[in-house]
């Protein structure tokens, strides 16, 4: 990739003053050569395998960071979802004995993460759009235990897809993992995801996981950038949205270059291939990196307000062509992240009341990801949780795209709960008063939708 000063000198000046940095540096390993039917055998053949890969992942990032002036935030690890690793060793065993066992395995991930002082691990993970296999039946039912007992493991579990429809069974059991996990330690909540057509190269945490047709190893990066489009748009007050549309395009195209730059960097000196760029614009708590205030530039008082969709929509777009242009290796979410405790604007929004629960779901028909980081009374009911996450699987197989719900069951309506670092804090939200339980506990698959049917 060839550079030219005028570039170079535009790229200093993001990361000075506007916030670009490369979100994660994610690097994905397969574990299924560690499959075993003894547990402990296969618990130090994962920490084995993790440590010796990504020994260098940290140290790496580092001379890169150096070399190029440019900041990466995270160094993340993603593995092969663990239930499948879990199926051989725990077929026979009871299942108070199982989840103790894939408990055991979880800490494994989280001791091989502090040994490579990475910040995550992703891929205590289970595949159940269409049904469950032991390991899978086990891991989520390990969840509660795993993410309250380990600090960098990062779990999801993929319950719809768009071609086989969403598994309700699979949904009230997350509703009700859900419940357990903020029972025992809210923030583990902010660990886990439950997706619809979850991505299998994914760079970004809770979701990261080292999916089928990958490489045996792989870099992927996950960019950033809130604050760059921000600052772009800022200047064009007179401008049309089509003029909007067209700045961000070419604000991604830069932004995007520099994350395949950093990303082909680590990989050759890894000596590992090189996967995708994420394209995702990831907020923070930070002042000023925000996507709410992006939104909010194009000329909305407040995000959430009637247009926010549209905003959203424009945004979301531009960023995907400007990026596309830019690498031939997106993959990801690639779009526009709205967490609701992880950025600035949007927490503002929702002290404001200017955006709730319904205008987000809205939203997440043509964002990244879905219903994320949102904070919602501690006592809300499995079946509300398993109802919320339904809807948001439902708007990703009807659309064929990702969808997740990242939820945090803690305090009351309105209290202010905080999570630290890049997590940030968010409102209790108010949540429908009527009841779903009837409707989420019928249970079964609901069908996929026609037009899935492309055979």
């Amino acid at each position: 990739m060839i550079y030219s000063t005028e570039e170079i000198l535009e790229t200093v000046r993001m990361i000075q003053s506007e916030h670009l940095d490369i979100r994660t540096v994610t690097m994905g390993i397969n574990l299924k050569g560690c499959a075993s039917r003894d547990i402990r055998g296969m618990n130090e053949s994962i920490h084995s395998t993790v440590t010796s890969r990504a020994g260098r992942l940290v140290a790496e990032a580092r001379a890169v960071e150096e070399k190029f002036g440019i900041p990466i935030i995270n160094k993340r690890v993603s593995v092969t979802p663990a239930a499948g690793l879990l199926d051989a060793p725990l077929g026979g065993l009871p299942m108070g004995k199982a989840v103790t066992a894939a408990v055991s395995t979880a800490k494994t991930l989280d001791r091989a993460a502090k040994d490579l002082g990475v910040d995550f691990i992703g891929g205590y993970s289970a595949l159940v759009h269409k049904g469950f296999t032991r390991g899978d039946t086990v891991l989520i039912h390990s969840l509660p235990r795993a993410l309250s007992s380990t600090e960098r493991v990062c779990a999801s579990v993929n319950v719809a897809t768009s071609k086989c429809g969403i598994n309700m069974d699979a949904v009230l059991l997350m509703g009700r993992a859900i419940v357990e996990t903020a029972k025992i330690k809210p923030v583990g909540c902010a660990k886990l995801v439950v997706f619809a057509n979850a991505p299998q190269d994914n760079p970004f945490m809770a979701g990261a996981f080292h999916g089928d047709g990958e490489p045996d190893t792989v870099i992927n990066v996950g960019i950033s950038g809130p604050g760059v489009v921000r600052a772009a748009l800022s200047g064009m007050k007179g401008a049309d949205l089509g003029e909007l549309a067209e700045e961000i395009k070419q604000t991604a195209f830069k932004i995007t270059r520099v994350g395949e730059l950093v990303g082909r960097e680590m990989a050759q000196r890894l000596g590992v291939e090189f996967g995708i760029v994420d394209l995702s614009l990831a907020p923070t708590p930070a002042a000023g990196d925000s996507v709410a205030e992006i939104l909010e530039v194009m000329g909305l008082e407040k995000c959430g307000t009637h247009g926010t969709t549209a905003a959203l929509a424009l945004l979301t777009d531009a960023v995907k062509k400007g990026g596309a242009m830019a690498t031939s290796y997106t993959g990801g979410l690639s779009g526009a992240f709205i967490p609701v405790s992880e950025d600035a604007g949007m927490v503002e929004s929702v002290r404001r009341k200017a955006i709730g629960i319904d205008k987000l779901e809205a939203m997440t028909a043509v964002c990244s990801v879905g219903l994320d980081m949102l904070v919602v009374p501690g006592d809300t009911t499995a079946e509300t949780l398993s109802a919320i996450i339904a809807d948001e699987c439902a708007i990703g197989v009807i659309n064929g795209k990702t969808t997740g719900v990242r939820i945090i069951p803690a305090g009351r309506v309105g209290e202010f709960v905080e999570f630290g670092g890049l997590l940030g804090g968010g409102y209790v939200m108010p949540l429908n008063k009527f009841a779903s339980a009837d409707f989420v506990r019928r249970g079964g698959r609901i069908p996929a939708p026609i037009q899935s049917f492309k055979n």
